[in-house]
């Protein structure tokens, strides 16, 4: 064997000069090492890519539930304004709100503002009482919220059923319960009322 081969530098042998601080690492423990740094690389890599995954669906989730709170809030305002149809008041309010956001992030793209969101409800509604009054009961009919005997509601309450009303009422339970439909539901709970 040579000395090379041995790990001993030519020229350097014992007693002679100082050692190096040299260190021969042998080859399959290099290729070892080098093996190991690409697979935390690589590791690196798709960690990263996982991450970035992550961020997006927080943000979008945090969108989801902003949107969310918005919508809870905008029910909850319209219900204490005793809204008579709450269903077709979200609607109307959210497409109007839909249209708000839409003209605000131009103009504060170019302007650099944003309105609250809270001023932005108030307003919403608001204007859907002046536009579309029919859906709030008026100021001079007593309480707000509260079915007086002249409301529209109260005239076109159906009539007590006189057939037995507990086979409708548990097919109309079952068909909500089944379908899941906001409609079968209503339908149900017109029934219950109708009955009880």
């Amino acid at each position: 064997m040579s000395q090379i081969d041995e790990g001993v530098l030519p020229g350097a042998e014992a007693g002679q000069g100082e050692v190096d601080d040299v260190k021969f690492v042998p080859v399959g423990e290099s290729i070892r090492y080098r093996r190991r740094a690409q697979g935390a690389e690589k590791r690196v890599d798709e960690l990263a890519g996982e991450l970035a995954d992550a961020k997006a669906e927080a943000t979008r989730l945090a969108d989801e539930l902003k949107a969310t709170r918005r919508e809870q809030e905008l029910m909850k305002r319209l219900a204490s304004e005793g809204t008579r149809d709450l269903e077709a008041a979200m609607l109307i309010a959210k497409a109007r709100l839909a249209g708000k956001d839409q003209a605000d992030s131009t103009h504060s793209a170019s302007s650099g503002q944003a309105g609250s969101p809270q001023a932005d409800l108030g307003g919403v509604i608001e204007q859907l009482k002046k536009e579309k009054g029919y859906l709030f009961p008026r100021p001079d009919s007593g309480q707000v919220g509260e079915k007086t005997s002249g409301s529209a509601t109260a005239r076109t309450s159906p009539a007590k059923e006189q057939r037995s009303g507990a086979g409708v009422l548990e097919r109309a339970a079952k068909r909500a319960a089944g379908t899941g439909s906001r409609s079968d539901l209503q339908e149900y709970m017109r029934r219950r009322r109708s009955i009880v």
